[in-house]
C-alpha cells in the first residue's frame, strides 16, 4: 500500500467514525447495533492512530491524526461514552423491573412469546453493557 492509499483510507475510517459519533450527539437513545458499530469504529481508527503516528511523518497526515484523537478524546470518550453507559445502565434497570413484575399465571402464548424477546433483548443490552466497560478499561 502506498503512503496515499492509507492516508486515504485514515481518511475515509476517521469520516466514517466523525458520522457516527454526529449521529450519536443527535440522537438520545441508540441501538445496540449503532453502539457496537461505533465502539468498534473508535477503537479501529484508535488503531489506526496508533500505527500511522510511529510510521508516518506527513505534517497534513499527522494533523490529521491530532484532529481525531482530539474528536475521540472530547467528543467520544467525554460525552458519548457516558451517554451510552447511562442509556445501557437505564435500559437494563427498567427492563429488569419489568420482567420482574410480570405475574407468572394466566399468560398467554403469546405473553411467553414476548417475555422471551424481552429477555433476549436483555441479555444483548447486558452483553454490550461488558462490551462498553471493556473499552473503559481500556481507558484508564
Amino acid at each position: 500500500m502506498s503512503s496515499n492509499d492509507i492516508s486515504d483510507m485514515f481518511h475515509e475510517e476517521s469520516q466514517k467514525l466523525e458520522n457516527l459519533i454526529n449521529n450519536a450527539e443527535s440522537n438520545s437513545e441508540l441501538s445496540i447495533h449503532e453502539i457496537v458499530e461505533m465502539y468498534y469504529q473508535v477503537m479501529n481508527v484508535s488503531t489506526m492512530v496508533t500505527m500511522l503516528k510511529q510510521t508516518n511523518e506527513n505534517p497534513s497526515l499527522l494533523d490529521q491524526i491530532s484532529s481525531v484523537e482530539k474528536i475521540i478524546s472530547k467528543k467520544f470518550n467525554s460525552n458519548i461514552h457516558p451517554k451510552i453507559t447511562e442509556q445501557l445502565f437505564d435500559s437494563i434497570e427498567n427492563l429488569t423491573k419489568k420482567l420482574q413484575s410480570k405475574t407468572l399465571q394466566n399468560k398467554s402464548k403469546e405473553d411467553i412469546e414476548s417475555e422471551a424477546k424481552q429477555y433476549e433483548y436483555l441479555r444483548e443490552i447486558m452483553s454490550t453493557k461488558e462490551f462498553v466497560k471493556q473499552y473503559e478499561d481500556g481507558l484508564s
